[in-house]
């Protein structure tokens, strides 16, 4: 079946107050704001289409509302954020209006807005159902890290995307060349999200802990695109990373200066989302 590329997309962040962790982690100081505040700031200046924040905690809806942002209470009990955005779109488009959901996640509070643009465009082969990200793993430390997600992807053109293989928490592919990051950052097309989270955990899933590969054991097909590492900044597991988050954020440029003019506007969607519409002040 030939299918077109996506030409609505909306971007839904997941989130929620429980963290083994770093307890509180959406709500935590970086320069003056919430980590999910930062986080929003740079989805928005992607520029791509309207945001929504699907949240189980009323602290993270009255930070974004705060900030001039939307957000949408889903149940607090959804497992993952996959669970939460399927939820939230079910309930904010049962229509269908919008043809690609990108879930950016919540504790990426530095994230790049170009990688969310060049996530959405994977989705542009006629094939790719899911797309997402990887960067280069430049060093050891980082490749023997099992808590380091690996994706075993062919770049025969590292300026496009290739077909995702395997992911592992394991050093694949074995042999001399580079290894990837998986960045857990995904686009969707809105039937490829329904089907996902309607399939039941899969063997290799339940094995390696990693959610992605019940698409890939179902034969769903997902793109990966290359990005520099540090477009994705920090991403906040650990007190140890929201440090780093904060001393970098001094160096990165404001997302504000990314959402001057053209910004979606949220004001056709469903009244059960709360806050002020996002063309008002940050």
């Amino acid at each position: 079946m030939i299918r077109a590329a996506p030409v609505n997309p909306i971007i839904l962040i997941p989130s929620r107050l429980a963290s083994t962790r770093l307890p509180g982690k959406p709500l935590a100081d970086i320069a003056g704001a919430p980590m999910i505040v930062h986080v929003w700031r740079r989805a928005v200046a992607a520029e791509i289409g309207p945001v929504v924040v699907a949240c189980g905690d009323r602290e993270i809806a009255d930070a974004i509302e705060a900030a001039g942002g939307r957000a949408m209470m889903t149940d607090p009990g959804h497992p993952t954020g996959s669970d939460r955005i399927h939820a939230a779109i079910a309930d904010l488009d049962p229509a269908g209006t919008f043809d690609a959901v990108i879930n950016v996640q919540g504790d990426l509070p530095l994230l790049d807005p170009a990688a969310v643009r060049l996530a959405f465009d994977g989705l542009g082969d006629s094939d790719i159902v899911i797309a997402t990200l990887a960067a280069v793993i430049e060093d050891a430390a980082g490749l023997a890290d099992t808590s380091v997600n690996k994706v075993v992807a062919g770049f025969a053109d590292p300026t496009r995307p290739a077909r995702a293989l395997y992911f592992s928490k394991a050093v694949v592919p074995w042999g001399e060349g580079p290894h990837y990051e998986h960045i857990g950052l995904y686009a969707y097309r809105r039937e490829a999200l329904e089907r996902f989270v309607g399939l039941p955990r899969s063997v290799l899933e339940q094995r390696e802990r990693l959610e992605q590969l019940r698409a890939l054991e179902a034969g769903m097909h997902i793109a990966v695109s290359l990005i520099e590492p540090a477009r994705l900044g920090v991403q906040v597991d650990t007190p140890a990373d929201l440090e780093r988050a904060r001393r970098l954020v001094r160096f990165v440029i404001p997302a504000e200066a990314g959402i001057q003019g053209g910004r979606p506007r949220l004001a056709s969607l469903d009244p059960r989302l709360r806050g002020g519409d996002e063309t008002g002040g940050m």
